[in-house]
């Protein structure tokens, strides 16, 4: 790249469109920042995946879009045409009639950068406008599930946008945290939805989060001035760190992902927090993990621990099981207190771990201990992840827009 720094690649864009499942840049002070930005366009651009079919080879002039509203004039009136609207696109209810508030550009899985045309492009400002558009309607009444696949096309349409016009300047990097943060809070409320296509939906999710998150560092990078970093740029990073609490889901050591992040932020409360999590897990220590993460951890930061919390109470009561005393059953409403969550909900895990409970004769019910035939769960550990916590509740109730 370093010899064709002055060229712009752009993706090889025919048009087959999937179904719904200001522009002043920050300029950095480093001499080599315009190579930088452009290995940022690529490393975006092959982050985005291959279902955008992008040719990196293809040598294009730079395209600034100049389509006015969220969805070219051309696809509004064919997808009218074709009655492919989408619930909250359609004019009074009307699956063939839509209008340019309402309409908003599908996510086109296959293009061909020769024949796309300006106008077929949003500028930034637009996407910026689409995206605010959009993330608003998880305020709307209807089904969650239903609401994600609307957005999940949507934001992926804006993230092709920005590709084509190798937009790679702050007001990029502000359009990708908010999306990654759309992710997050999908990830976190799509288990609890009970689709029966919950699986499947939840990892198209995570593989989106997944590329936007390894392409919003590539522009952290590209943009950086010497001795400083973005305001989020710690949280996003802390983000990264808790996906990959599990060793299953790394795609690299996370060890030689730590070398590539700047010590400043290394040195951040986020990513401090984060690594200490990450300990907690990897040795087993559900109660620092438990309490720490009520005590410090963000909303969307809590979201994607949420899921590994149960694996860690199915871990404490392991440990209590077959580290009692079998004479001395264990009070359960003191392992409710440690693990933060409700004793019904307690007894309900207990059971379907296959351990027995008694009553002391006063109204107390005991854990009994020592027992060897004990199971997971069959229907998983889903209903029993929610951490009990007045600040978690609060935080909650604050994320009002993301």
């Amino acid at each position: 790249m370093a010899d064709r720094r002055g060229q712009r690649q752009r993706p090889m864009i025919t048009k087959n469109y999937s179904s719904s499942s200001s522009t002043k840049s920050h300029k950095p002070l480093n001499p080599n920042s315009n190579t930088r930005i452009a290995h940022a366009n690529k490393s975006a651009t092959v982050n985005s995946g291959n279902e955008d079919n992008i040719d990196e080879h293809q040598d294009i002039p730079n395209l600034v879009g100049t389509c006015p509203f969220m969805c070219p004039v051309e696809e509004r009136a064919r997808r009218e045409r074709l009655r492919d609207l989408a619930v909250f696109e359609r004019l009074h209810g009307n699956p063939a009639k839509t209008s340019s508030t309402l309409a908003v550009k599908k996510f086109c899985r296959t293009i061909s950068a020769n024949n796309v045309q300006a106008s077929d492009v949003r500028p930034v400002s637009v996407l910026e406008d689409t995206l605010n558009y959009v993330l608003n309607l998880l305020k709307s009444d209807c089904r969650f599930e239903v609401v994600h696949d609307f957005i999940f096309d949507r934001t992926r349409s804006i993230r092709q946008d920005l590709t084509m016009q190798n937009v790679t300047n702050d007001q990029a990097i502000h359009i990708y945290e908010r999306m990654i943060k759309f992710h997050i809070l999908s990830h976190h409320k799509l288990p609890k939805c009970g689709s029966p296509d919950t699986a499947s939906i939840c990892h198209l999710n995570m593989e989106q989060l997944t590329k936007a998150l390894t392409s919003l560092f590539s522009l952290y990078e590209a943009n950086r001035a010497p001795d400083s970093i973005y305001k989020d740029e710690s949280e996003f990073h802390s983000y990264y760190v808790l996906l990959h609490l599990c060793s299953d889901n790394q795609s690299e050591s996370l060890s030689l992902w730590f070398r590539r992040v700047p010590f400043v932020i290394m040195k951040s409360k986020e990513m401090c927090f984060a690594r200490r999590i990450l300990r907690f897990f990897r040795l087993g220590n559900y109660k620092q993990l438990i309490y720490t993460t009520e005590a410090e951890a963000s909303y969307l930061q809590y979201c994607i621990i949420e899921p590994y919390i149960s694996e860690i109470r199915a871990l404490a009561l392991s440990c209590v099981n077959y580290g009692g005393y079998k004479l001395q059953p264990y009070p359960l409403a003191h392992l409710s207190k440690l693990l933060m969550m409700q004793e019904s909900d307690l007894e309900s895990l207990c059971v379907d771990c296959g351990l027995q409970m008694s009553s002391d004769g006063t109204g107390k019910v005991l854990l009994s201990t020592k027992l060897t035939s004990t199971c997971n769960p069959k229907r998983g550990y889903q209903k029993y992840c929610e951490v009990v916590s007045e600040r978690l509740e609060r935080l909650a109730a604050e994320v009002s827009e993301l």
